[in-house]
């Protein structure tokens, strides 16, 4: 199977989120996606402003019902900081004929140096590096065998979907009905 693991905070997931991993699936010829909420980000500072239990609950009501895409939350499970390398290695472990493609963002793949054994993950993944159109650097700046894929422009973060639930503007357009409910109904980001 080709399979892509795309993740992230996820803090909340919104519609870019969807439309880059739906690019990169179709795109790529993967047979599946897999969104990888993670419990807590190394590289992350600021931490996260809903619970893991909550990151988790809005992937999955976002990706509920299309059988291309789900969710491994594996990193959630697990607890503690997040660890790419770890979610992938038992990953293979259990399904040592996947074809595993990591999608990360330019400005994430700009760290990859500072990631937990990237050697390690690089021996086990092809990366994919997410660029937003004519942001894209040159291929050369990644490791051999990296695929480049640039990517529609979506300008929506979480940090604004965040900002607009705080200043109780609607968020219509910006996340899955399914997630605005969430949000709703567990009173997130207020």
């Amino acid at each position: 199977m080709r399979i892509g693991f795309f993740g992230g905070s996820f803090d909340p997931p919104h519609l870019g989120h969807w439309l880059v991993a739906i690019d990169a699936l179709e795109r790529l010829g993967l047979d599946r996606i897999d969104f990888v909420p993670a419990a807590s980000q190394p590289l992350k500072a600021a931490g996260h402003h809903a619970s893991p239990a909550a990151r988790l609950a809005m992937v999955r009501a976002m990706v509920a019902g299309d059988p291309r895409v789900g969710v491994n939350a594996a990193e959630i499970e697990r607890g503690g900081l997040s660890f790419t390398v770890d979610t992938v290695s038992a990953h293979r472990a259990a399904h040592p004929a996947d074809d595993v493609h990591l999608l990360v963002g330019a400005d994430a793949a700009a760290s990859l140096s500072r990631w937990h054994d990237p050697e390690r993950l690089l021996g086990l993944v092809r990366l994919v590096v997410l660029t937003r159109g004519a942001d894209a650097p040159d291929a050369s700046a990644w490791p051999a065998g990296t695929v480049v894929l640039p990517n529609r422009r979506v300008d929506i973060s979480s940090t604004e979907v965040r900002a607009r639930v705080r200043d109780g503007l609607p968020i219509r357009g910006f996340v899955a009905d399914a997630v605005a409910a969430y949000i709703a109904d567990h009173a997130l980001y207020r």
